[in-house]
Parts: structure tokens; C-alpha cells; sequence
């Protein structure tokens, strides 16, 4: 038996047409299966939650939608039974995907996760963040605090990526927002703890992304090091004291060119504190987690059971 977790309104859309697609060949092959279909932010999670949660037998969950809905399954399930987990990808970004090397044709990609060549381990993400009641958010790609973030909030409250969606131009959504952010997102003081062992301080902090996966915000190559097998973070702080100096680096991010940055400097830890003077946005996954000053994030290794 299968479990189907479908956001019908992943990719502005893209979501019902990949599920009806899906849908229909899993009827013509007699395949057995059940489907939840998600209406609002956050039942994505509830439903993984409700699945796993007290199950015994082992589960087969695919999650049609965007790295959005993948996170939000990936925060609720529980990881105490035989579970193993598919992916098909209908949203904006997709870097999940394009990771774990999937099929760009849905019917592809899902006859591939049904009978399964192998099955790879990943590692995960824990994000915790806030001062009066500490959050914790999972996470499968990437989280970040400064510019990534402030790019993604408007990405998800702008009514211009459903346009852009109609046409199919979902993407352009955001290069557009990422333009408009890059003057606008303030840059700040801070520091990052590796490992609770070695201190860096910053001036100039652009962003500080956090990667178990190497690319974000639809193939920005942000962390080309980053193995999501290895149990370990690629940490990548954007800082230079002209903000201009950076253009060439989100140039050669979006063109996913490799090789070493002026203005970007990388670690790899399996935990990290991040401190920033003033308060900036953060995400998880493109999900957006409020204005924060301080978060710390830790890797989980080898603990998803991916279908690919």
C-alpha cells in the first residue's frame, strides 16, 4: 500500500496536474493505494504525523508538491518504524530533486519510486530558533538566516509567482524578488559557533545559509561541497562591506559555477550557533520562520529512508 501526501496547489498548480496524471496511471496498473489531499499551510505535517505516528507496519509515504511540502512531512513523521519516503516534484524550486537526481517527467519518476533500483540514506536538518519558546523545524535542503530568507518570504506572500505560474514563469519569481531584496535586505554584525568549538565573527553579513543539500531558491549553487550523505552541514556566510562585490557571486550561484567565491566563506560542522546584532528573516526548506537574531542548527545522519 501506498500513502500519496498531494498539495494540489504546488507550483501554482502544478500539483493537481501531477497528482491527476499519477492518479490515472495508478488506476490503469491496478496499483493500491491511498491518497490525502492537503488544502492549508501546515497539513502537510499533520497528515504525515497522523500516518506514522503509533503505526506499526512499515510505510511507503510519496509526497507530490514543492520542497515546502516535503519539508512540512518531513517535520511531522515519525521515524520509530520501517518508513521510506518518495518524492515527486511539482513546486517552484524543486532543489530536492535536482539533489537526488530525480526524473523530470512525472510518470518517470514515480514508475522509478514504485520499483525502486535502491533506496539512499540522507541526512536531515534541525533548525531551533525563538528566546521565550524555542522552535524546532526539520529540514531536507537548506535553512538561512538574512537575504536567502527575506527572498523567500516574498516568494511565498506575493500573488506574482501564481501569475508567473500561469504562464509557466514560476521561477522568474525568484531572480525577480532576489533583485528587489538585494538592495533592500540590511546587512548585520554577527557570528557563527562550529561545533561549540570555534568562534568566526562577521561584519557585513549578507546571509548565513545552513546546507545538508547544495543548492537552494530553484538552483542557486550556494553550497557546491554540500553531500547529503555525510553527516555533516555546509555552513556558506555571505559577507563583504560592498554589497555590490557580491553580484558576481549570486551570478555564478544562479549559473551553478563552482570554484571558490570572493565574499563567501565555507565550513562544514555538525552543529552550528548563529548570532546576528540585528534581527533578520529566516527559513527552512523556502518556509519562512519570522525575524530572528539568534538560531542554531544541528545535522541529522543518514536517517531518511529515500525511494529513488
Amino acid at each position: 500500500m501506498y500513502n500519496f501526501i498531494v498539495n494540489p496547489n504546488a507550483g501554482s498548480g502544478r500539483g493537481l496536474k501531477t497528482w491527476n496524471a499519477i492518479s490515472r496511471y495508478l488506476e490503469q496498473n491496478n496499483i493500491e493505494y491511498e491518497v490525502c489531499l492537503t488544502a492549508s499551510i501546515g497539513e502537510a505535517r499533520s497528515i504525515a504525523r497522523e500516518l506514522t505516528e503509533g503505526a506499526k507496519d512499515p510505510k511507503f509515504i510519496l509526497v507530490v508538491g514543492g520542497d515546502g511540502t516535503m519539508n512540512e512531512v518531513l517535520d511531522g513523521i515519525s521515524f520509530h518504524l520501517p518508513l521510506s519516503l518518495g518524492y515527486i516534484p511539482a513546486g517552484t524550486g524543486n532543489d530536492l530533486s535536482r539533489s537526488l537526481r530525480l526524473p523530470g517527467n512525472r510518470l518517470k519518476c514515480l514508475k522509478k519510486q514504485l520499483t525502486p533500483r535502491h533506496f539512499t540514506m540522507i541526512d536531515y536538518g534541525v533548525l531551533s530558533y525563538g528566546t521565550q519558546e524555542v522552535s524546532h523545524r526539520r529540514f531536507l535542503v537548506s535553512a538561512g538566516i538574512g537575504y536567502d530568507a527575506a527572498v523567500c518570504q516574498d516568494v511565498l506572500s506575493s500573488t506574482l509567482r501564481q501569475r508567473l505560474g500561469c504562464i509557466g514563469l514560476d521561477k522568474l519569481s525568484y531572480i525577480i524578488f532576489g533583485i528587489r531584496q538585494f538592495f533592500r535586505s540590511k546587512t548585520s554584525k554577527g557570528y557563527i559557533i562550529l561545533d561549540g568549538v570555534k568562534k568566526i565573527e562577521f561584519n557585513n553579513i549578507l546571509f548565513i545559509s545552513c546546507h545538508i543539500q547544495p543548492s537552494e531558491g530553484g538552483g542557486f549553487l550556494f553550497a557546491p561541497k554540500a553531500d547529503g550523505s555525510d553527516g555533516r552541514m555546509n555552513i556558506s556566510v555571505f559577507s563583504h562591506p560592498t554589497r555590490r562585490k557580491l553580484i558576481p557571486v549570486l551570478l555564478s550561484a544562479a549559473a551553478r559555477r563552482r570554484g571558490k567565491r570572493k565574499g563567501v566563506r565555507s565550513y562544514e560542522c555538525r552543529e552550528v550557533v548563529i548570532h546576528t546584532d540585528a534581527a533578520l528573516p529566516v527559513h527552512v526548506d523556502g518556509e519562512f520562520c519570522g525575524l530572528q537574531t539568534d538560531i542554531q542548527a544541528g545535522c541529522i545522519p543518514r536517517k531518511v529512508r529515500m525511494m529513488v
